[in-house]
């Protein structure tokens, strides 16, 4: 399969939902990110991928806007970034939840801080409890939880806030390997559900080739956009038959020989 070096990088005309426009990030005199621009299509996974400290949580944070880009601008639908916003929600890694408050109000919260009334803030956050599979959970609280459980909250707090894209920072390292592929093939059934555009951050080469319509692969610091993959429809052949199809496995291969010479 062949990859191509293109940047800036627009894919099959799709229509992009959010746009990063020659982002730069310095912190002090260690330079981050340089000159990155990249295309999200709308209603697609892009993974972002590439050795550890490349600036994928980086880039992550300043589309969400919870950071200040040195130079350059983000675009969602095409408004600029200033800050955070209802048009995006942020799953994190290390779960962020309210550890005093039960999983429907912490999957309500976000809701809560809209000025949402509590009867229908709590009616869709059941709606999405239920969808993550916590069904039965609802009055349950953090601490009585299981990473994994946890880590589903989280993502149905994001869903419930309705955010047109969801911006997901390694949301699956916490977990043992089996709740993580039972994850992943969740993600993929959300993506294909909720019309939703999906910014994915992950180390694992493996994950972002099951999960993802568009990989976007980032050379090490400073960091900017070295190769994009459109691996084939996998979603066809079945949840199951992805990890054994002949082409999943090439991609693999080719990723890694790209990224090899920068892991030491």
């Amino acid at each position: 399969m062949a990859m191509s070096q293109i940047d800036p990088v627009v894919i099959d005309n799709a229509e992009s939902a959010v746009s990063t426009r020659n982002i730069s990030k310095n912190y002090g005199d260690v330079e981050a990110l340089r000159d990155l621009s990249l295309e999200f299509p709308r209603g697609q996974l892009t993974s972002l991928l590439g050795p550890s400290g490349c600036g994928k949580t980086t880039l992550l944070k300043i589309i969400a806007g919870l950071l200040e880009p040195t130079s350059g601008e983000v675009e969602v639908n095409g408004k600029t970034v200033t800050g955070p916003g209802p048009d995006r929600a942020f799953v994190f890694q290390d779960f962020a939840l309210l550890p005093w408050a039960s999983v429907i109000r912490n999957v309500a919260f976000g809701l809560e801080m809209r000025g949402m009334g509590k009867s229908e803030r709590e009616d869709i956050a059941a709606k999405y409890i239920k969808e993550v599979g916590l069904g039965g959970f609802e009055h349950s609280y953090p601490h009585e939880l299981s990473g994994g459980m946890r880590q589903r909250v989280g993502l149905a707090r994001a869903l419930s806030v309705d955010a047109e894209v969801l911006l997901m920072d390694e949301p699956f390292s916490a977990v043992d390997e089996q709740t993580r592929r039972k994850f992943q093939e969740d993600l993929l059934a959300l993506v294909q559900n909720e019309n939703k555009t999906f910014i994915f951050v992950t180390h694992s080469i493996e994950e972002a080739v099951y999960v993802s319509d568009q990989i976007a692969l980032l050379l090490p610091r400073p960091s900017r956009v070295h190769e994009i993959i459109r691996p084939s429809n996998f979603r066809s052949k079945g949840v199951d038959n992805i990890r054994r199809d002949p082409e999943y496995l090439d991609i693999v291969d080719e990723i890694w020989a790209s990224l090899r010479t920068y892991v030491e």
